[in-house]
């Protein structure tokens, strides 16, 4: 359940939370056509509160606007700005940012709305981890899902685009009715490419495996466990990656912002390893938790503390 604040950046003010609507003409209420990040922060003490990796989701952020041609009016720079304001008027030390870019409503209601106007708006708030602190430490059960990931000639698959995470939504329900916690999904090739919103990786042998850049999101989080394992002198090979894999390796766990380093215990009623979190899995949920709250101290450049 997520936590509500008081302030929400909009449109390059701040309004509170309840006063932040919409027309029901919006365009991308009806067809899906919007951008959105999901970015965290976090509580470092006497350090106070520091973004992570706040410049990389904007980059992508960014991206993600000019894949699908919306001209949103502000740079990445005031967009981080923008941020920074809204953490520190809502006053919680850590929590969750959503910025999202919509075709608002305007003289065109059809298919073809790119005269009207884009808007930008920022939340923040306070949620724990997206599959929940038991999955974190004890590790979630999964399903691969009858529904496919997105081919990258059907849809853009590299930006975080609103209306395609309708198959996201729907391999969550399938999985969430079948009484598991999520949901794998395979690639139009029936290769594993990711969850429902998080990447995957396995372990075999301590050979460390993740599926390539593809159909799958570009994970900030993946590509920080990347940089992390190969700064312990562990090699992660990015290939193709048959479900069948996945039932016999030692580990398997989930990255995203939202997810953070969630382990993988089972897939389809598959033990995997011996049913509890690996040594590789519990080694980099350590390090990452160490990196995001400022006590690595040759990585700070990947934190933006929000009271500086």
């Amino acid at each position: 359940m997520l936590a509500k604040t008081e302030q929400i950046w909009m449109d390059g003010k701040l309004i509170p939370w309840g006063d932040a609507n919409v027309h029901i003409l919006t365009h991308t209420l009806h067809y899906g056509v919007g951008v959105f990040e999901g970015i965290r922060y976090y509580d470092c003490g006497i350090q106070g509160s520091a973004v992570f990796r706040l410049k990389e989701h904007m980059r992508r952020f960014s991206d993600g606007c000019k894949v699908l041609s919306l001209k949103q009016p502000y740079s990445s720079q005031e967009l981080i700005e923008a941020c920074l304001t809204l953490i520190r008027a809502n006053k919680l030390k850590e929590g969750y940012i959503r910025p999202l870019a919509f075709i608002s409503e305007g003289p065109n209601a059809g298919l073809w709305a790119y005269e009207n106007p884009v808007r930008v708006a920022i939340l923040t708030w306070g949620w724990e981890t997206y599959l929940g602190k038991e999955g974190v430490n004890h590790g979630i059960r999964a399903k691969i899902s009858s529904l496919t990931r997105h081919h990258r000639n059907i849809a853009m698959t590299n930006s975080k685009v609103c209306g395609q995470y309708f198959n996201s939504v729907l391999a969550k329900q399938e999985s969430k009715v079948s009484g598991f916690d999520e949901a794998i999904m395979l690639d139009p090739e029936g290769f594993v490419a990711e969850g429902t919103g998080e990447n995957i990786f396995l372990v075999r042998d301590g050979v460390v495996k993740t599926p390539p850049l593809g159909s799958i999101i570009p994970g900030i989080t993946r590509d920080t466990v990347i940089t992390l394992l190969s700064e312990q002198g562990i090699s992660v090979k990015e290939e193709q990656i048959a479900r069948h894999q996945l039932y016999i390796a030692d580990e398997v766990f989930l990255t995203g912002t939202a997810a953070e380093i969630t382990p993988v215990r089972e897939v389809d009623m598959r033990t995997i390893g011996n049913g509890t979190p690996g040594p590789i899995t519990k080694r980099i949920q350590q390090k990452y938790s160490d990196l995001v709250r400022g006590k690595i101290e040759e990585r700070k450049d990947w934190l933006t503390f929000t009271d500086k």
